[in-house]
């Protein structure tokens, strides 16, 4: 058995695909399954570029479609001027790659195989949570069956990060605050990987064009699908390159020990207008907070080792493990 069983929960999304890209590569992720959510696109392109991201670089692994709207809300709009109007990077998808669709709904898959694998399998969860929450719905006693979840999303304040799509909220978690709530109150493991080291970790031009040269056919497809991301990156950071969101998940799964981190119980407003942050409790803070107290802890990362974390995703498109 591999070291990690992974279902991909995901929005691709351009960083949504170099992080597919890592995990296919590396040697001890193995893919159970990648499921479909709204977020950088609707549910239809985001479906389709998770089928062709896996029929092209993992193939045999199943897709399954999720949620096309959050719990509570209506959906919101794609983000074409980040990810592109195909929602990776406006890079050509060929056709008669894709992979199977397979036909039970998101939080089905997850449920079914959760329980198919007990204890086995890591949930990567890199847009809004609501196949998760679904899924807990569905079948709350998986929370006990579930190796661990890890997240991409929120931000806690560390050097003033709070927020990337309003002040105080981090996209991935405005997109359905509801159901991180939900997920972050249930009794799994949980680690949140956010913008405090996420926007610390930069893939510089120089590093992309290196993976161009250097990583074969995947190295040639995270240039291509980055070049509209990188765009956007120095026209709205003026940053010659592009933070590390979703790969930074994988990383903490593969390599804990780069990330410094903090426990506690974490909330997620739901309403307000600070609607979607985050705000942990430290389990160190020793005044009474009822709406935190009576819920489970979550590891959230700190502070990260940036070139350990780079050179993990470099070794592995490179085959240098």
């Amino acid at each position: 058995m591999s070291k990690h069983r992974v279902i991909y929960d995901t929005d691709p999304g351009v960083d949504d695909a170099m992080a597919l890209v890592f995990q296919a590569l590396h040697p001890d992720i193995e893919l159970l399954g990648l499921t479909s959510v709204f977020g950088n696109a609707t549910i239809e392109t985001t479906t389709r570029n998770a089928r062709f991201l896996a029929g092209r670089f993992a193939p045999g692994v199943p897709v399954a479609q999720g949620a096309a709207a959050p719990l509570k809300r209506s959906a919101p709009e794609p983000l074409a001027w980040i990810h592109g109007d195909n929602g990776l990077g406006n890079i050509a998808i060929e056709a008669g790659l894709e992979a199977a669709l397979d036909a039970r709904p998101a939080h089905r898959f997850i449920v079914d195989t959760v329980r198919a694998h007990p204890g086995e399998v890591t949930l990567i969860a890199v847009g809004p949570l609501t196949n998760l929450a679904l899924a807990l719905a569905d079948d709350p006693q998986i929370a006990s069956l579930v190796r661990q979840v890890v997240i991409m999303g929120g931000a806690f304040g560390t050097d003033g990060v709070l927020g990337n799509v309003t002040p105080a909220a981090e996209a991935n978690i405005l997109g359905d605050p509801d159901a991180a709530d939900i997920v972050f109150g249930a009794a799994w493991p949980v680690a949140i990987v956010g913008l405090d080291v996420t926007q610390r970790t930069v893939m510089s031009h120089d590093y992309l064009a290196s993976l161009r040269d250097r990583g074969g056919a995947a190295g040639r497809f995270v240039w291509d699908v980055s070049r509209h991301y990188e765009a956007f990156h120095e026209q709205s950071a003026q940053l010659k390159g592009i933070y590390v969101h979703d790969s930074s998940a994988v990383a903490y799964v593969l390599a804990p020990h780069l990330y410094t981190t903090r426990r506690g119980p974490v909330r997620v407003l739901t309403d307000g207008i600070a609607v979607g942050q985050t705000i942990q409790k430290p389990s160190a803070m020793p005044v009474p907070a009822p709406d935190w107290d009576t819920r489970p802890g979550s590891t959230v990362c700190l502070d990260v080792d940036v070139p350990g974390m780079l050179a993990l995703y470099e070794q592995t498109l490179c085959g240098t493990l």
